[in-house]
């Protein structure tokens, strides 16, 4: 039986299917219930602006994007975007999609916390930013009917999610600090993290190793 919520369709493949109990498994109810939530945002979002994602494609960018913050899956220490976008890339592949329909999902979780760019480039990596930026910062929320917002946190709860949520970055970030060089996420860890200060550009410029 098709899942609809709010008036969009949840994929039926195999993958999405797989994906879902993956990032149930892995993460917790809170990353679970957000990704979730990003989809259906995000789809929302697409109608309303003529845009036309492939929807497995969104599915799986919107339900692995975080899964980095949860358990590290590279070896070496890297931003908590770019495991995920690793570990969704190989989970793709690992199925037999297409390197190119991998890439984009790659791409649209590595840059996902990234202001400015994803809005520029293709469908699904511009709805995925969207459909974060609404359940994260409330970015484009009145633009949703009320009745869907509802619906969605219903099935999909957001608890004290902006407690939990930053939470969830300083656990999932604490240990790899130098990771967040650069990003919103050092915003987080300087906010929690006793001791922690970030290294500012003007720093690293006057830093380098040269003479002038």
């Amino acid at each position: 039986m098709t899942e609809i919520i709010a008036g969009v369709e949840i994929p039926e493949t195999a993958a999405a299917a797989e994906a879902t109990h993956l990032v149930r498994e892995m993460t917790s109810p809170l990353i679970y219930h957000h990704s979730r939530r990003v989809f259906v945002f995000g789809v929302i979002h697409a109608r309303r602006l003529g845009l036309k994602p492939d929807p497995e494609l969104l599915y799986l960018s919107s339900m692995f994007h975080d899964t980095g913050l949860m358990t590290p899956f590279s070896d070496i220490e890297q931003r908590f975007e770019v495991d995920g976008a690793d570990h969704a890339r190989r989970f793709m592949l690992d199925r037999g999609f297409p390197a190119a329909a991998a890439d984009v999902v790659w791409t649209a979780i590595a840059l996902h916390t990234t202001p400015g760019i994803p809005g520029r480039m293709g469908p699904e990596i511009a709805i995925t930013n969207f459909g974060v930026l609404t359940d994260v910062l409330g970015l484009g929320l009145e633009e949703l009917d009320g009745a869907q917002v509802e619906e969605i946190t219903a099935l999909h709860p957001r608890g004290d999610f902006k407690n939990e949520f930053l939470r969830a970055f300083v656990d999932g970030l604490e240990y790899r600090p130098e990771t967040t060089l650069g990003t919103v996420n050092a915003d987080v860890l300087e906010h929690f993290v006793p001791g922690f200060r970030r290294t500012t550009t003007v720093e690293r410029i006057i830093g380098a190793p040269w003479p002038s």
